[in-house]
């Protein structure tokens, strides 16, 4: 499993309100190019991101689904991305002095993703998510 860890100079209420509205998600979630739809009751357990990944002309519409939901503190997600496949994604904001840790755990679970090594795996996963957590600090930080 690929693990990330960002300090972030935010509260963990200023984190959770980002990752509480599915419609910035592409604008952290690296490969989300567009949202199509949010779910009503996002992030609640059961409810889902309509989301679009890829490159005009070239994007292939899919979901994300939440599988575990404690607010401030922890969001387990189900992710798909095909061709790719199917990984669950787990973020857990973990407060400290001055801000918070926020950290991103992502493993593939099915389809072709899964096949591949951990070992590949790992460090493909850590790359996209050090990028991810870097969008996402930039949102939180500077949010009033």
């Amino acid at each position: 499993m690929s693990t990330n860890r960002r300090t972030m100079a935010a509260t963990p209420e200023t984190v959770w309100e980002v990752l509480a509205d599915g419609w910035l998600y592409p604008l952290w979630v690296v490969g989300a190019s567009r949202m199509r739809k949010v779910d009503a009751g996002w992030p609640s357990v059961g409810a889902r991101l309509h989301h679009s990944v890829g490159s005009w002309p070239l994007l292939l519409d899919d979901t994300t689904e939440v599988l575990k939901c404690e607010e401030w503190e922890l969001l387990q997600l189900k992710a798909r991305s095909w061709p790719f496949g199917v990984a669950h994604v787990t973020i857990r904001i973990e407060a400290r002095e001055g801000g918070c840790d926020v950290v991103m755990e992502e493993q593939a679970v099915s389809g072709p993703g899964a096949v591949v090594p951990q070992p590949m795996q790992d460090p493909l996963l850590a790359w996209r998510n050090v990028e991810a957590l870097r969008r996402l600090a930039y949102l939180v930080e500077r949010r009033p």
